[in-house]
Formats: structure tokens, C-alpha cells, sequence
């Protein structure tokens, strides 16, 4: 387990030659803002951001609390964006998917943090789609090309591994709210697999951010009756809880470790293995083919 010191500095050592493109989804608060942050003061201000979520303001005050972006080539200072999305809706995905792409023309880092959490009962989007599993389904060979660094990071569930229904991957029926987070986990380890084996030159990771302090936090108790294990969450996110800044600095360390292949990590950055992860061939077809269904 590498401690938080000799994390932050791998961090620190990271010092590209080029201007790394970084897109972040869920970047407006809790991990995803401190990431923001973080790979912003590690590159002196040498990177190019962008963050999709649905709060500018919030994407514009963390912009503004950033080092000042230097010049690029042309004498421009390097870009901070914002696109707003509302990542639960594919319609709106696909959508900003193709308006990134006219934005960018490569992209190194994708952090993917737009995840929440619920113990009340089954809450569908426009799309018929369970919300918690919509925002957990998840131009990298132009940077691998030059010799860039080209990774995907999926902040979710990577210790999940449990057995799976097949005839209800959208789970639609025998819903419960413990399910839906177990799955959804499960099925980002599926698919980073599979892109993994598409994109061989690309690093794919998938990692557990442990018990972290963050908005995110509020959701769980929003509703009768979990709204009766407030105080206790609140106690136990006091006396247990890391903070969204420690917990930055072990999902960049996994960020920047993952180079090629795909990985499965926990909270504090470590290589957590396969052993749990026995889907057989048919399972991952499965859900393969469910989640391009579902985002088509």
C-alpha cells in the first residue's frame, strides 16, 4: 500500500512535455473537483481542462481558484472549459460526446466520477433507465500516437462482483437500491475489460474511492426511512471519512500508474486483482451488448 506521502510524489513528478487535454465528467464537486484541482498544481497550470457536469458556476469557482494558465504556442492561454450535461440521459451524452470531440483534438485523461448514491427505491430517467445505473454505464489514439499518455479512470465500485441476472440487467424487476450500486460496479469492471480489449494501447482503471467525505454523502438519507441514519452517517463521515483532497491524490496516482491495459484498484491507489472478478465469457457478452442497447 503506498503511503500518501510517496503518492504525492509520483504526483509531483508528473511533468509532461506536451499540454495534456483532461476531461473531467462529474467535476463540480467532492473527488472530481479536487482531481480538478490537484492535476492543475501538479502541472503548474500546463493543462488543458475541461469539466462536464451540470453546475457552471460551480466548474467556473474552481476554474478561478486555479494557478494561472500559461501561454500556449500561439501566445492564447490554455483553456479551462465547461460543458453542461446532464450525464444521466444518453441523448445528452452522445450529444456532448460529438461537441467535445470538435473541441479537442486528442484527449489523455478522462476521470469519471459523475456517480451518486441512494438508498431509497428505483428512480427513472426520461430514458426508462434506473438513474444509478444510467450515470455508472460508461480521441485517446491521437495522443497514444504521439507518444502521449492516453488513460481512462471510472470512480465506482471495482470491489463488486456479484452474481448477475441476465434477464434483468436494467433491473426493472427485484430492484433494490443495494443491488443496483453492487451491479453498476460490476459492470464498469465488465466494460473497462472490454474496451481495454479494443483499445489495447489505452489504460483503462477502475477504482473503489473507499469512505470520502463528499456531497455525494447527502443523497444516501435523503428519503424516508434512510433519513433515520443521518446522524449516524454523519458521525461515522466525521470519524472515518477522508477528505475529497486525500482521495484526489490516490485516484491521480491511479490515473497516471495506469498507462496500458486495464486495472482494478482500491481506495488508496493499490492493484486490487481479479480473483473476485469470475464473470464467464457469456456474462460479459451480455452486459456488453445491454450497455451499448442502452446508450445507442
Amino acid at each position: 500500500m503506498p503511503a500518501l506521502p510517496i503518492v504525492k510524489a509520483a504526483n509531483e513528478a508528473f511533468k509532461p512535455s506536451y499540454v495534456p487535454v483532461a476531461v473531467f465528467v462529474g467535476g463540480t464537486s467532492g473527488i472530481g473537483e479536487a482531481m480538478v484541482k490537484a492535476v492543475a498544481s501538479y502541472t503548474g497550470g500546463n493543462v488543458h481542462l475541461v469539466v462536464i457536469g451540470r453546475n457552471r458556476a460551480a466548474a467556473e469557482k474552481t476554474f478561478a481558484s486555479l494557478p494561472t494558465p500559461p501561454l500556449d504556442e500561439d501566445g492564447k492561454p490554455i483553456l479551462r472549459e465547461f460543458m453542461s450535461c446532464d450525464a444521466s440521459l444518453m441523448k445528452n451524452v452522445s450529444g456532448t460526446c460529438t461537441e467535445l470531440g470538435q473541441k479537442v483534438s486528442k484527449i489523455n485523461f478522462l476521470v469519471l466520477s459523475a456517480g451518486f448514491i441512494q438508498l431509497s427505491g428505483r428512480e427513472e430517467t426520461e430514458e426508462g433507465l434506473d438513474k444509478m445505473l444510467a450515470l455508472r454505464l460508461p480521441s485517446f489514439q491521437k495522443a497514444s500516437d504521439a507518444g502521449e499518455q492516453a488513460s481512462v479512470l471510472s470512480i465506482l465500485g471495482s470491489k463488486s462482483s456479484p452474481p448477475l441476472e441476465l434477464d434483468n440487467l436494467d433491473m426493472k424487476n427485484r430492484y433494490s437500491a443495494f443491488k443496483a450500486a453492487a451491479w453498476s460496479g460490476a459492470y464498469n469492471n465488465i466494460m473497462i475489460e472490454g474496451f481495454s480489449k479494443r483499445n489495447p494501447d489505452i489504460g483503462f482503471t477502475h477504482i473503489f474511492p473507499g469512505f470520502v467525505n463528499t456531497p455525494q454523502l447527502s443523497n444516501i438519507y435523503k428519503r424516508w426511512p434512510a433519513r433515520l441514519l443521518a446522524p449516524l452517517i454523519i458521525l461515522l463521515a466525521y470519524l472515518l471519512a477522508i477528505t475529497p483532497e486525500e482521495s484526489a491524490e490516490y485516484m491521480l496516482y491511479a490515473l497516471l500508474d495506469g498507462k496500458k491495459g486495464w486495472f482494478l484498484r482500491d481506495e488508496k491507489g493499490n492493484d486490487a486483482g481479479t480473483a473476485q472478478y469470475s464473470y464467464s465469457d457469456e456474462e460479459k457478452e451480455a452486459v456488453w451488448q445491454h450497455s451499448l442497447q442502452m446508450t445507442a
